[in-house]
């Protein structure tokens, strides 16, 4: 018996998840795939659903149980992986947080802002209880954690419960496919060594069939070429800076390398086309008209336009190693425990990992860094200040992390700053009253 419980299991991504289960049944045989989501979502998850039942129909594999469930207990209960991949407050919420951030003529965004703050806000007290029901019903299982702020969400998991977890990004994948096909090479023969924080980790080296290329892909960055993400907008590195840096950053580090352009086009867009949040609502309100069509039977390109790529491959991967044992390298977000000196040992970093069924062990890797260290150590101070805020209710840690983030930072707007954020969220954060 394979059980995987998907928590959050009518979101738009989803059927991503579903192909690459699909794909590889033969490695990872499936037994039941539990479908979790609020009451709230229970139109969306029964589409899911049901659009999942065709797609394994499709396979010839109806054999495979599909349950619907709006309580975490019987969704956890005896399952092997538990996916989290949940949105408190939905759309809407995010929505509010990046207008509240432009408002204060500050980023917004979901990860690394004023977002990324209230969000965690919202989230790392339902993962707990996630993380608690995990412990009582189905205590061998690993949490694959996807849900964002991936980095602060997992940290606050393990630090403040017995249940085993890993976060997951799909931005190190993504970085790998991109690398690979600027150097027109196969994907298996690049290999990144990645050393950071989830939506702030740095590629310190290429190596393509066991020869060091890392200056040749600066190289190419530095004639154009670039990373983007569908929701991070392409603008190149100036060359000066890549060739002094000698590491490629993710597209995430323009929030902090290239702040006042970002905030300008996420000003710019939010006027023209709405805040991202917005434009999501919107390709969402398209794709559920998609999957509800009972003629269609798998995963529509148009996913693709959702920002979740190669979501399947390395969520289907990081199962995979786990359920054969296989020591297969990933990079993930786990503990510490030493990789990345200067940095606790109990903190969650994003790093090269070997994966077998006992979790992710990551690959030392040494100190970041001067370029990368400062920032590094002054995020992840943010992130602990976060999480002491979230799980406790601490309004003096809320004030001290806001003001520590580099990208808020501003202590003559932080306490009204935190005001509206606990007054927006005033239905998800029961911790502050």
């Amino acid at each position: 018996m394979l059980k995987i419980a998907v928590i959050g299991g009518g979101s738009s991504y989803t059927p991503e998840l579903m192909e690459g289960i699909i794909q590889h049944y033969q490695q990872v045989p499936v037994t039941e795939l539990a479908l979790m989501d609020v009451e709230a979502g229970r139109q969306k998850v029964e589409i899911i659903a049901a659009l999942t039942r065709r797609m394994l129909k499709r396979h010839g594999l109806e054999q495979v149980k599909v349950s619907v469930h709006f309580a975490l207990d019987s969704a956890i209960e005896g399952a092997a992986f538990v996916l989290t991949q949940l949105r408190v407050g939905q759309l809407a919420a995010r929505a509010a947080d990046e207008r509240l951030g432009l408002k204060y003529h500050m980023l917004g965004q979901e990860t690394t802002g004023v977002g990324g703050f209230a969000k965690a806000l919202r989230t790392i007290p339902v993962m707990l209880e996630v993380a608690r029901k995990v412990e009582a019903l189905a205590p061998e299982a690993f949490i694959i954690n996807f849900t964002n702020p991936a980095g602060i969400v997992t940290e606050a998991v393990s630090r403040y419960s017995k249940a085993k977890i890993i976060g997951l990004c799909n931005v190190p994948v993504t970085m790998q496919h991109m690398i690979a096909d600027m150097l027109q090479a196969p994907h298996h023969d690049v290999k990144l060594r990645f050393a950071g924080l989830n939506h702030m980790v740095w590629v310190h080296q290429v190596m393509q069939q066991g020869k060091d290329v890392t200056s040749k892909v600066i190289d190419m960055l530095c004639a154009g070429h670039a990373l983007s993400m569908n929701n991070i907008q392409e603008v190149p590195w100036p060359p000066t800076f890549l060739r002094a840096l000698k590491a490629i950053p993710c597209p995430y580090h323009r929030y902090f390398w290239q702040t006042r352009a970002m905030l300008a086009e996420e000003i710019e867009a939010s006027q023209a086309k709405g805040t991202r949040a917005e434009q999501v609502m919107k390709v969402e309100a398209e794709l559920f008209q998609l999957y509800a069509d009972p003629q269609l039977d798998r995963k529509p390109e148009q996913l693709n336009f959702r920002g979740g790529a190669f979501y399947s491959e390395v969520a289907v991967d990081l199962i995979r190693a786990i359920h054969t044992n296989s020591g297969r390298e990933m990079v993930v977000n786990c503990r510490n425990n030493g990789a990345i000196q200067g940095l606790p040992d109990d903190a969650v970093v994003e790093t090269n990992c070997l994966v077998d069924a006992l979790g992710a062990h990551p690959l030392a890797f040494g100190r970041l860094p001067p370029a990368m260290n400062g920032l590094t150590q002054q995020v992840k101070d943010f992130e602990c200040l976060t999480i002491e805020a979230a799980v406790h209710g601490d309004r003096q840690s809320a004030l001290l992390a806001l003001v520590t983030n580099p990208l808020i930072g501003d202590l003559s707007s932080a306490d009204d700053l935190l005001a509206e954020v606990l007054t927006l969220n005033h239905a998800w954060l029961p911790q502050f009253h």
